[in-house]
């Protein structure tokens, strides 16, 4: 008889892993720990939940499969056994300005419900409610909340002709195609500065809608429209959402001014359905309201009518609160959430779910959670193993790692020197093993014996924004400050608010660095152009060839490495390409060879075998010195940044200050919980980088829950006590040692307690 307990895995060679077999007990949580970078996420989510989601995706039509996300079949021999999987991971939701908290939950259709139903007076049915609706929303700011304005004055330079680059923005260059719309239009002199043109000339040259020309020169397109330069910036730039906005990000935001609606003063909506009130609020009010506030309101609300809108609107609404984001309200966009933010209103959609027997994949939920809410976290996934389901879950953090049934340890280090199975069993037996996680478990913690005691302090006075109201503060110079609360605060609208307008200031975040599958750790670190120096030189072949978005590039993958088939109404067919073998490059580049080595050879070097190839060439050695600095020497050269995790961006943007040639002294580093994604015993290494910043006269913050962190503080500021409105309050500054004196800071009292373990 099949053993079905268990889902079984055959030979896993994915990435890093090294021919992994496994059984993983099936309605139990199994938690997946390791160094950062020992396979963890190849094993869970590039194999388990990449192999789960692709064969359900088969089970559609192919018109259907044409219209999801496409897996590739992972490097594995045999996966038994396996549930459909809910994956639960850190990608931020994204979308734009017009997707909410509300919209993203489904929590605002409820909302809408319940306004068209008892709202006075009855403007119409719950769609007419929906800002994204053209019935519904408002016409000044087609339902944005917010009106942008072009400032012509960044826009145009009105001293230059076109031919001299008049226009001030990157894809407008005399040389790009859109530049080309003006100066080929044969409507204007081209050498004529714009101050110079006459009131007509600039109405033609800014204002015209889409028109034919009559007689266009020569060398117009033959279908293209002449465009005024507002309609097509306004066109191009501010009504879409589309990848050239996020190219030219800080050019736009160079030239384009944003205000609230003028109409609508930001509630998006237009005023006939603002009109219909419940209670004295309209819709957008209650969207506005913190969901605690969200949820008390619904409590004074007395409808036989509406209570069958209410009681469910009631749960979604105190899933939230209870979840941790009790701070949040519907109105919030989603392009402002952490990616912990989003993944806990990922994990709430499946809180109420009767479906059961399926595998949650959850990513390090511990993510952006100080460990009073980690606790909650901790209830929710084991409700979801008590229905009957299989949690997996990938974790550094203790307190998450300790309601596991069952772990799995990776490792024994990172990269190539990671990816075996270095233990299996539970808790206990972990904590005994010789595993860095068993290691990293047992340690006793002890708060800095030495603190650094500077009296030279920074000042932050009479700090106001979001739910922080007049707090002021300070914080040692050239040391190390810590500043802890809940999430949400206040703690990170404290130190931006305090620290946006200084010149001297760094702020190293997780936001993705804008980079494409064509850029990779050695483009990111500007060192890619001296290795193809460096084989040119040895080589005698033209630098360019050794570039594979050249000349070097294969002909036939055009230098992606693979070929993709478009298969009409069948998904996608991706294949590593036949001609270079997914190394990007001609047969002929991959043939000049140093020390035995091709160019695709050094791209899949880890970081610590570059620096060995590279020790007598410090321009290249030293940067790549400083990245592993930060404990990242297990990643590839030629890894692309797109495939990076937030922790990892992070410790990649900061290996840019920790080298000689970029030695920075008198600077304030602010770091957003860098810590993400970072075993225990890697915390060490990324301790060392702040050190060094601090020997050399500069200041270092960091927006922190972990608690070994904490414990390594020269000076600890905590906001709270709790989140929202129940926040924003200073609740402590001054020495560690202090802080586990103050009765209602809940970071105090899980400091005791973890010093005390």
């Amino acid at each position: 008889m099949v053993k079905t307990d268990t889902i079984r895995v055959h030979g896993a060679r994915q990435n890093n892993l090294k021919d992994v077999s496994l059984d993983i007990p099936k309605h139990e949580i199994t938690v997946f720990t390791g160094r950062s970078g020992s396979g963890k996420s190849s094993l869970v989510f590039s194999t388990l939940a990449a192999e789960s989601e692709r064969l359900l995706n088969e089970t559609y039509s192919t018109y259907i499969q044409n219209q999801l996300t496409q897996y590739e079949k992972p490097d594995v021999d045999l996966i038994e056994n396996l549930p459909v999987a809910m994956i639960i991971n850190q990608k931020r939701l994204g979308g734009n300005s017009r997707s909410t908290v509300g919209t993203i939950s489904d929590i605002y259709a409820s909302v809408r419900l319940l306004w068209s139903r008892i709202g006075t007076p009855f403007v119409g049915y719950s769609d007419i409610f929906s800002f994204n609706n053209p019935k519904g929303m408002c016409e000044t700011c087609s339902g944005l909340g917010y009106v942008e304005d072009i400032d012509l004055n960044e826009l145009l330079d009105y001293n230059k002709s076109l031919n001299e680059d008049a226009i001030k923005f990157p894809s407008f260059r005399p040389d790009s195609w859109r530049g080309k719309r003006y100066l080929y239009s044969g409507l204007f002199d081209n050498d004529k500065k714009l101050k110079d043109y006459t009131e007509e000339e600039m109405n033609t040259f800014l204002y015209t809608e889409p028109t034919k020309l009559k007689n266009p020169p020569s060398n117009w397109p033959r279908t293209a429209k002449f465009e005024g330069l507002i309609h097509r910036f306004r066109r191009s730039f501010l009504l879409n959402d589309n990848f050239e906005k996020n190219k030219f990000r800080s050019d736009i935001d160079r030239v384009v001014t944003s205000k609230v609606c003028p109409t609508c003063h930001g509630k998006r909506l237009n005023q006939k359905v603002l009109s219909c009130k419940i209670n004295g609020l309209d819709i957008a009010d209650f969207t506005n309201l913190p969901i605690d506030e969200a949820i008390a309101f619904l409590e004074q609300i007395d409808s036989t009518k509406a209570k069958y809108i209410i009681e469910p609107l009631m749960q979604q609404l105190k899933s939230l609160s209870y979840i941790g984001l009790n701070y949040l309200s519907l109105s919030r966009e989603t392009p402002t959430l952490s990616g912990g933010e989003s993944q806990r209103i990922k994990l709430i959609r499946h809180l109420n779910s009767p479906l059961s027997d399926l595998v949650y994949i959850i990513d390090e939920p511990s993510v952006g959670l100080h460990p009073e809410d980690i606790q909650r976290i901790n209830e929710i996934i084991i409700s979801l193993k008590e229905k009957g389901n299989t949690v997996l879950v990938v974790e550094h953090d203790p307190d998450v790692i300790k309601i596991a049934d069952h772990v799995v340890d990776l490792g024994p280090f990172a990269g190539k020197n990671g990816g075996k199975i270095t233990f299996e069993g539970t808790y206990e037996a972990l904590l005994s093993s010789d595993t860095s996680t068993g290691k990293a478990l047992r340690r006793k913690h002890h708060l800095k014996k030495h603190p650094i005691q500077n009296e030279d302090k920074i000042h932050l006075s009479h700090i106001s924004r979001n739910n922080i109201q007049d707090v002021s503060v300070e914080l040692p110079k050239n040391a190390m400050t810590v500043v802890t609360g809940v999430a949400g605060s206040g703690k990170s609208s404290l130190i931006s608010a305090g620290f946006e307008h200084q010149d001297n200031v760094t702020f190293i975040d997780q936001k993705p660095v804008h980079a494409s599958n064509r850029s990779n750790l050695l483009t990111y670190l500007n060192i890619f152009d001296d290795v193809r120096s460096f084989f040119s030189k040895e080589t005698g072949m033209k630098k360019s060839m050794f570039s594979y978005n050249s000349e070097g590039a294969c002909p036939q993958c055009h230098g992606k490495g693979v070929l993709k088939t478009e298969l009409a109404f069948m998904p996608d067919f991706t294949q590593i390409c036949d001609v270079c073998n997914g190394t990007r490059y001609r047969p002929e580049v991959l043939e000049a060879k140093v020390d035995g080595y091709s160019i695709a050879d050094i791209l899949s070097l880890t970081v610590d075998e570059a620096i060995a190839f590279f020790n007598s060439n410090p321009k290249i050695a030293e940067p790549l010195q400083a990245l592993k600095a930060t404990g990242l020497d297990y990643m590839t050269l030629g890894q692309s940044l797109d495939t990076l995790s937030g922790g990892e961006i992070q410790r990649v943007k900061l290996s840019r200050y920790l080298t000689e040639s970029a030695s920075v002294e008198n600077q304030i580093f602010i770091f957003d919980e860098p810590t993400t994604g970072l075993h225990e015993d890697d915390i060490p290494i990324l301790l060392d980088s702040f050190n060094h910043l601090i020997a050399q006269n500069n200041t270092v913050i960091l927006i922190e829950h972990n608690l070994t962190m904490m414990t390594e503080a020269d000076w600890i500021i905590d906001i709270g006590p709790y989140a929202g409105s129940k926040g924003g309050k200073l609740l402590f500054e001054g020495l560690p040692n202090k802080l586990l004196e103050v009765d209602q800071s809940v970071t105090a009292q899980h400091l005791r307690r973890y010093l005390a373990d």
